[in-house]
């Protein structure tokens, strides 16, 4: 950088006084025509948001609906006038399916583009990449993926479920539902934990290895695929060596076809060995080459299926707006969700005003797709209900069994403390195999294969 005296500067302003007194005219007419335009015209400035999500690489086709989602969002929201007249411009950021790079683009977005709150990111290490960039600058981005837990930041709304409101109460469910019926209810049952290398697997086997012990389960196997492999005959051979009761799998979306066309090749069917899926969608269905799962369960918040008629007017108006063919899934209508709960807060701050939605958005709560949602004001993560889902051959699910209520989020479960979690997640993250899925991230950046989570 230049340093220029001070004098230099007003020996320069002063014989250019001729030109400078125009050009000075000349912005403020510009700057009043601007106000006199915005008078006559009734228009009041854009808000802008920020969308920090994927156009390019290997997460592109699983972020494009949240995208859409959060797009339709502020459509609606404009339609009916907009916070206080104000439109809501959304701008996109292509993250490139890396979190590294999204990082940068929430630090440009929110310096740049001067956006009052950020939507985005799509596996937990693109969220913790971005997450000091919004504690930084004091913030606010909303997630709607759910995820491992074991985290709360005054700088991010938590949207999607916590192990708490998804994981866990699932498995209580499976235990007494699915599997070998010689045993009693669920006692003994034989259950095998199949997982990608990445920390949303080990950590919510963590968990589920919690449920197992307090219900008499037990875990017959347990198999994680390395990040980037494709190859799935030692996960199947061991599955069909120990023969469990059932399956419960965080495999990540993109690998489950090859899974689930294995598992069937093998002589695995829904009714031999039932799998409970924690991360297949209706999306992943959708955008994978024809996944043999019919018959199979799948645990979310939310599914298309909702029969209810604000859920089945929202999938009217998505569909309306993006094409019949278009399906919806638990990360879609969450983002979808996320925006409006900000809108409610900014309509209430009267403006973006980044301060004042910090403040108001701790008391939003909203009747959602998925049933009312609230905001919990403690670990600004949502209240959601759990749903367990059949696959059916469309790639729909019907839903079997529901929460009924919305379960309070405990990002950090009550029954080992804080410092407990922290020091297990720091476990979990320095074991010879995660140090080497994040090595592999970092050094294929986006052209790394399949979700990091």
């Amino acid at each position: 950088m230049q340093y220029f005296p001070a004098h230099t500067e007003r020996v320069a302003l002063k014989g250019n006084h001729k030109l400078g007194i125009p050009l000075i005219l000349l912005i403020v007419l510009a700057i009043m025509a601007g106000v006199v335009w915005q008078y006559l015209t009734g228009s009041k400035p854009s808000i802008r948001i920020g969308v920090l999500h994927s156009l390019s690489g290997v997460l592109a086709a699983s972020e494009k609906p949240l995208i859409d989602a959060i797009q339709l969002a502020v459509e609606e929201a404009n339609a009916a006038g907009g916070i206080h007249g104000h439109k809501i411009e959304a701008v996109v950021a292509d993250c490139r399916s890396d979190a590294a790079h999204c990082a940068r683009e929430a630090e440009r977005l929110i310096l740049e583009e001067r956006v009052e709150a950020l939507f985005g990111c799509w596996t937990s290490t693109c969220r913790n990449a971005v997450k000091p960039v919004v504690e930084r600058h004091d913030h606010l981005l909303f997630y709607a993926l759910r995820y491992e837990g074991m985290e709360q930041s005054r700088n991010i709304i938590y949207g999607g479920a916590v192990p708490n409101q998804l994981v866990m109460p699932a498995v209580h469910w499976a235990l007494e539902n699915l599997g070998n019926r010689k045993h009693a209810r669920h006692s003994g049952k034989r259950v095998y934990l199949a997982g990608s290398e990445n920390v949303f697997s080990r950590v919510v086997n963590i968990l589920i290895k919690d449920v197992l012990a307090a219900n008499g389960g037990i875990v017959s196997g347990e198999y994680y695929l390395p990040l980037g492999s494709q190859d799935m005959d030692p996960l199947v051979e061991d599955i069909v060596d120990l023969q469990p009761d059932l399956i419960l799998s965080t495999i990540g979306g993109a690998y489950n076809a090859g899974f689930f066309q294995t598992l069937n090749r093998r002589g695995i069917t829904a009714e031999s060995i039932p799998v409970l899926s924690f991360s297949v969608t209706e999306v992943v269905l959708s955008v994978q080459d024809k996944i043999p799962m019919t018959g199979h369960f799948a645990a979310r918040n939310y599914f298309q299926t909702i029969p209810s008629p604000e859920n089945q007017a929202f999938v009217k108006r998505f569909r309306d707006r993006y094409g019949e063919k278009v399906v919806i899934d638990s990360p879609t209508e969450a983002s979808y969700v996320n925006v409006h709960m900000w809108i409610r807060a900014a309509s209430e701050a009267g403006s973006g005003n980044l301060a004042k939605v910090q403040r108001l958005i701790l008391r939003q709560s909203l009747p959602a797709p998925e049933g009312i949602v609230a905001l919990d004001p403690i670990t600004r993560h949502v209240w959601k209900v759990a749903r367990v889902g059949k696959v059916r051959e469309d790639g729909q699910f019907d839903i079997v069994w529901d929460s009924t209520r919305p379960l309070e989020p405990s990002p950090f479960p009550s029954y080992r403390s804080r410092e407990e979690w922290n020091i297990l997640l720091e476990k979990v993250l320095n074991t010879p195999a995660m140090l080497q899925t994040t090595q592999f991230m970092e050094k294929s950046g986006s052209n790394s294969r399949g979700p990091a989570r």
